[in-house]
């Protein structure tokens, strides 16, 4: 676990910077710099949109008796997604972007969902009975 997040705080960095780099070899370095600060800002504006949705999501799905576990999944998939956003850098950016719209994060949450269940299987996870 350590190396791989060694890995992904070193080599995530260094390959943004790598491509930002590149992209202002070609466009320049304020125009590079200019589509850093739209998809943050894009990014911000779909963040807080999807967030409110999601919060409305939840307190209906309380108001009806009904535990809110996929909005709960949604809900803190958008905030990582803005996380993500606050980082400089392309492939970040695409990525919380990604996460950000419905189908791609419909597909994440499969995966995670996958995971979840492998990790159960393997005994990493235990699970709290009342």
């Amino acid at each position: 676990m350590l190396l791989k997040l060694f890995l992904a705080f070193t080599l995530i960095p260094i390959t943004e910077l790598y491509l930002l780099i590149k992209i202002g070899h070609y466009l320049g370095a304020f125009t590079t710099i200019l589509i850093v600060i739209i998809t943050g800002f894009l990014g911000a504006f779909l963040a807080k949109l999807q967030g409110i949705r999601s919060m409305m999501r939840i307190r209906e799905s309380m108001s009806r008796g009904q535990m809110p576990a996929e909005e709960m999944v949604d809900a803190m998939l958008i905030f990582m997604a803005g996380i993500v956003l606050l980082t400089p850098g392309l492939i970040t950016d695409i990525a919380g972007l990604l996460i950000l719209m419905p189908a791609p994060r419909l597909w994440f949450k499969r995966w995670l969902r996958r995971k979840f269940d492998q990790w159960i299987a393997e005994n990493r996870v235990h699970m709290i009975r009342p």
